[in-house]
């Protein structure tokens, strides 16, 4: 292939502009991470913590003993969009859509039935959940967006419903449950710089103001 003074040029052109883009998208990542490391830390105040990278500027895993109130335990995994990437980011944009954060908040009290709130629509695949086939289902809308509900008893999902509502925003909301297998409460959402503080905090009440109502039991 010959190489013309043209395609040249492009090619440098085109370099310079992702190397552009690499440095400007690894910083904006690097300064929304520390903004909900630092955020989250700060809310939830663990005695004992443990952080994991994840591959490069995509995000991280973190791991905080509590042992306060009803939380024994907080994770959550937060994964970026690859905005230091000019050819990849527009990709992930289509498959991954946005940026996206999981919880998981472990209690002392003791977990006895499920329930799940999965927005319909969202998932490409729907996630396997274990024992679906044991659940009750039921298609419930909150705030004009619908919800598939996965239960044992009908009065969980108001509990759940009302933990939804709490949200700043319940478009963001993708999935939350609460599983006895593993004795946990888990939100996966897409988060917000605004409205982070007030999401976290929102969902440590729940755990420790909600024990005796629903699944929950001490």
């Amino acid at each position: 292939m010959k190489v013309t003074p043209e395609l040249l040029l492009l090619i440098m052109v085109l370099g310079a502009l992702a190397t552009l883009q690499f440095y400007r998208g690894r910083k904006l990542n690097l300064t929304v991470m520390d903004y909900y490391l630092r955020t989250i830390e700060g809310i939830v105040k663990p005695k004992d913590k443990d952080y994991i990278w994840i591959g490069g500027y995509v995000g991280f895993r973190a791991f905080y003993k509590v042992n306060e109130g009803n939380i024994d335990k907080f994770e959550y995994t937060l994964t970026l969009l690859p905005r230091q990437s000019i050819f990849y980011f527009p990709i992930s944009k289509i498959i991954n859509r946005h940026d996206k954060i999981y919880f998981i908040l472990k209690p002392y009290s003791r977990i006895r039935r499920e329930v799940h709130l999965i927005q319909r629509g969202y998932y490409r695949f729907k996630p396997k959940i274990e024992d679906e086939e044991l659940l009750q289902k039921e298609i419930v809308e909150i705030n004009g967006k619908q919800y598939e509900a996965l239960f044992e008893k009908k009065r969980d999902v108001e509990l759940l419903k009302e933990f939804l509502q709490g949200f700043s925003r319940i478009e963001n909301i993708k999935h939350i449950s609460i599983t006895p297998k593993t004795n946990v409460v888990y939100v996966f959402m897409k988060p917000e710089i605004e409205t982070i503080k007030q999401d976290v905090e929102h969902m440590v009440r729940f755990v420790n103001d909600k024990i005796k109502e629903g699944p929950f039991e001490r």
